[in-house]
């Protein structure tokens, strides 16, 4: 199921969307921003704010907090390639983190899997997917559909049950 913002309800309050990048991912972060500003939703900048190096783990945590605490109900992380942000932010409960670099999977990881974390690679995609892999992310929505809870409930389980 996919709804377009235009067909929303007009009455909807629409989404905060923490974002968050290292170094690698800075070159799309204001793009990113840019998008989801246009689509009528709340942005929570969560740095970087220069290209000079630091660590991708340090956003995967401001993320995976600003999901946990409610301060944004998803997020978009970028690093480099996109792995290691979605890699550190998957390790924070609640955190359901997807690597796209495409449209169906940008939608399709929300709509089959709660996925409230789009991770994308800065030095893969470059600026002209990002209006459609966000929007794609942006516009999505949890099917409900029995499977997918009941996948999603084993998910939940794994996390709860198997930490160290």
């Amino acid at each position: 199921m996919r709804l377009s913002l235009n067909d929303q309800p007009k009455n909807i309050s629409y989404l905060k969307i923490a974002v968050a990048c290292d170094h690698g991912g800075f070159p799309l972060k204001a793009e990113v921003i840019e998008v989801i500003l246009k689509a009528g939703h709340k942005v929570i900048d969560l740095g970087t704010h220069s290209p000079a190096p630091v660590d991708y783990p340090d956003f995967a945590k401001a993320v995976g907090e600003a999901i946990q605490q409610g301060r944004a109900e998803r997020a978009v992380l970028l690093c480099g390639s996109g792995v290691g942000a979605s890699v550190a932010a998957n390790k924070m409960p609640n955190v359901r983190a997807g690597l796209c670099h495409d449209t169906y999977s940008a939608r399709q990881g929300v709509e089959h899997d709660d996925m409230n974390v789009l991770t994308l690679g800065a030095r893969i995609i470059g600026p002209a997917l990002v209006p459609e892999l966000v929007q794609a992310f942006l516009e999505a929505v949890f099917s409900q559909e029995e499977r997918h809870v009941r996948r999603l409930e084993k998910v939940k389980w794994l996390e709860k049950n198997h930490r160290y």
